[in-house]
């Protein structure tokens, strides 16, 4: 899987703006007064399953030419803590086709990443003001 480098800067307290090539989006932790003003990094790895399911989807209908008029895709966690992913089809599809996407949908890069063990690596920069423990003396 290629992408491109996604960054995320703290914004203001309990978000971050995040960065992926020219695009710029915001993120935050759960609000607990409730104020809706950010996706949560949970909502936005469930959008990112639904666009790839989604678009994995209409790719292979496109490609064989099967009547797909529509694909739309819901997810969200369940309280076992499962990811519970709806997938409408409309248009005229037959059982085959219909159960051709369904194996497309479940082999889009995201629901793989999700599913298969992936290993995180992370590598620490520590960047210390001046005077701090951690800093170098500024040359004189």
């Amino acid at each position: 899987m290629n992408a491109r480098l996604v960054s995320v800067s703290e914004g203001r307290p309990l978000a971050g703006s995040i960065e992926i090539g020219s695009h710029t989006l915001t993120a935050g932790a759960h609000d607990p007064a409730g104020e809706d003003t950010d996706p949560t990094p949970v909502e936005l790895l469930l959008a990112a399953l639904g666009s790839c399911t989604s678009a994995a989807v209409r790719a292979a209908a496109d490609r064989h030419g099967w009547l797909l008029d529509r694909v739309d895709v819901t997810a969200q966690f369940d309280p076992q803590g499962q990811i519970v992913r709806h997938i409408r089809l409309t248009g005229e599809l037959d059982a085959l086709q219909i159960q051709q996407l369904l194996a497309v949908a479940a082999r889009c890069p995201v629901q793989r990443l999700l599913t298969r063990e992936a290993r995180v690596v992370t590598v620490p920069t520590v960047a210390a003001r001046p005077g701090t423990v951690g800093s170098r003396p500024q040359p004189q």
